[in-house]
């Protein structure tokens, strides 16, 4: 589409030619910028079907008075920044939204707050989509009547950047989403995952903090994430994760760090994963890998202060453990090289029986549980032969 040489500027405001929004919509050209002035503005469901920037001065409040979507957006090309928005409607057969972006291509969204949303921004069946620097606060209570905050569905190309997102049911929710990039996004307090792929490939999530979510992220039935310095802290809870990967493979993970989460990682049906450079504190486990995994590379990691370092469900382990540094390892290194002269088995006979036992943990930093540990490392029996880290690291690996 040839957009027209000279393009306008068309202002909106009490005191305009447009009183309302839509009227200046529906007189811009393409190209043309529609600017509103402060104030309070209840439409039913600006409908923008142009290629124009609608750009609000001071944060004007657009109110959906808890009926209806605020802003759909139903062609590329557009840029909608600087407003607030508040009170989307609420449904239990349609996702109504903040922003919500139809089948389009180039649409960018960004410097918007948008407090107690359905949805907050949705991007359904997009390409090549910038939402970068809103903030999105949601109200959720319960899973089943909230939605999420960053929502992309069948879409690829996105770009996902500088947001900060709280009080969703997900923070960001990816599902058939490729070749995206989410980065330098604060996602906290969300009722169930701070970030969830669904049957996503060759996404990339980077420098992202997620913080006090029901679990971090989610990635599952996936294929080639990269996820590059991330933080993931205080996910705390009965079934709660840093990061749940479930039937993904070939994905890396390098570069993030992990605090105070109950479980850091958990793995169930994953192959084919690098994980270099990453730092595990203080967590509840930093590892649960699962015995359907297979082919992971741990290399290079440290674990610091965690209650367990890894607990399996199995003893036939296909996965390689090396050169990671082991707070608990308790070897020796005699030619001075750095490198632990005997093997570190992470896997403890107490996180053995725990695994199958949970009331077990009852007896947690007990002397019962000190010497079935070291008992097992003098004649090991139930602990998984091969899951052992024959190279442990003297010092810290970076």
């Amino acid at each position: 589409m040839v957009l027209p040489a000279v393009a306008s500027t068309l202002h909106v405001g009490a005191k305009r030619i447009h009183r309302t929004i839509q009227s200046g919509i529906n007189a811009a050209k393409d190209g043309d910028t529609v600017a509103v002035d402060p104030g309070h503005y209840r439409e039913r469901n600006l409908t923008v079907n142009k290629r124009i920037v609608l750009y609000g001065i001071g944060y004007p409040v657009l109110d959906g008075q808890n009926k209806y979507e605020i802003i759909s957006v139903f062609t590329g090309g557009v840029t909608i920044a600087g407003f607030k928005l508040t009170h989307s409607g609420r449904s239990s057969l349609e996702d109504l939204s903040g922003i919500k972006v139809y089948n389009s291509n180039g649409v960018t969204i960004k410097n918007n707050i948008l407090e107690d949303t359905f949805f907050g921004i949705y991007i359904q069946n997009g390409s090549k989509c910038i939402i970068i620097n809103n903030r999105l606060k949601g109200t959720a209570v319960e899973e089943q009547q909230s939605g999420n905050g960053i929502h992309c569905w069948k879409s690829d190309n996105l770009t996902i950047s500088g947001n900060t997102v709280s009080g969703h049911r997900d923070g960001i929710y990816f599902e058939f989403v490729q070749h995206a990039q989410i980065r330098k996004n604060v996602v906290s307090k969300n009722l169930r995952y701070g970030l969830h792929f669904m049957f996503s490939n060759d996404d990339t999530y980077a420098q992202n903090v997620f913080q006090n979510n029901g679990s971090g992220v989610s990635v599952m039935y996936s294929k080639r994430i990269k996820m590059i310095s991330n933080r993931f802290e205080e996910n705390w809870g009965d079934a709660a994760y840093g990061i749940l990967l479930k039937e993904i493979s070939d994905g890396t993970m390098e570069g993030n760090y992990f605090t105070k989460n109950t479980s850091a990682i958990y793995m169930e049906g994953a192959n084919r994963i690098t994980m270099k450079r990453n730092t595990f504190k203080d967590n509840g486990w930093a590892l649960k890998i699962q015995a359907s995994c297979m082919d992971v590379v741990l290399e290079r990691n440290n674990f610091i202060g965690n209650t367990f370092d890894v607990g399996t469900n199995g003893s036939l382990v296909l996965n390689t453990f090396k050169n990671n540094y082991w707070d608990k390892y308790e070897g020796y290194d005699l030619n001075k090289d750095m490198i632990g002269d005997i093997p570190f088995r992470p896997v403890s006979m107490y996180s053995m029986i725990v695994e199958k036992f949970p009331a077990a943990m009852i007896l947690f930093r007990t002397f019962i549980t000190t010497l079935l540990d070291k008992t097992e490392k003098i004649l090991p029996s139930l602990t998984p032969e091969n899951l052992k880290d024959n190279e442990p690291l003297m010092r810290k690996a970076f």
